[in-house]
């Protein structure tokens, strides 16, 4: 099957819990990530912090997830929002051809996400009009930046 699009790598692994505190004592404390940056959205439901592990192109981002009011939706602190993020080196391609395929997207479209990239979320389940889903997961979309994508050409130029 050829593909208009390239999946280039993990850009994140986000996880939610009902206290950050909790999260950063095991990635930060005990595991060593960076803390890069926050994220707070009331609309969201979310208070962020954003981690890092690994540099350059290959930084894959660790967010710390803990809702602004537990008793809201999103509730980021449930495991169905934990997710994965995927380097996509054409998103809006991706978009259209994964629509095509019957693939369901949950509500919001491209956006701009946390990190100041655009991305967009696979559903976790299939419907009758978009049968395919995350099979159980939230998977985020993520536009790859240029410096990525010419990183990503390059390994596999060299046969990587």
């Amino acid at each position: 099957m050829t593909r208009p699009f390239k999946v280039l790598g993990i850009q994140q692994i986000a996880i939610g819990g009902p206290d950050k505190q909790r999260l950063q004592k095991l990635w930060v404390e005990m595991f060593g990530l960076e803390v890069t940056g926050t994220f707070r959205s009331e609309s969201e439901n979310v208070d962020e912090d954003i981690c890092a592990i690994g540099s350059g192109p290959f930084k894959v981002e660790v967010d710390l997830m803990q809702p602004l009011d537990p008793d809201k939706k999103p509730a980021v602190h449930q495991t169905p929002l934990n997710h994965v993020g995927l380097w996509i080196d054409d998103l809006p391609k991706a978009v259209e051809w994964l629509s095509a395929q019957g693939v369901r997207f949950a509500p919001g479209g491209i956006r701009r996400g946390a990190a100041g990239f655009d991305i967009c979320f696979l559903h976790p389940k299939g419907n009758e009009q978009s049968p395919i889903g995350g099979e159980g997961v939230l998977i985020e979309l993520v536009q790859a930046p240029t410096e990525v994508v010419e990183a990503f050409a390059k390994l596999t130029a060299a046969g990587g």
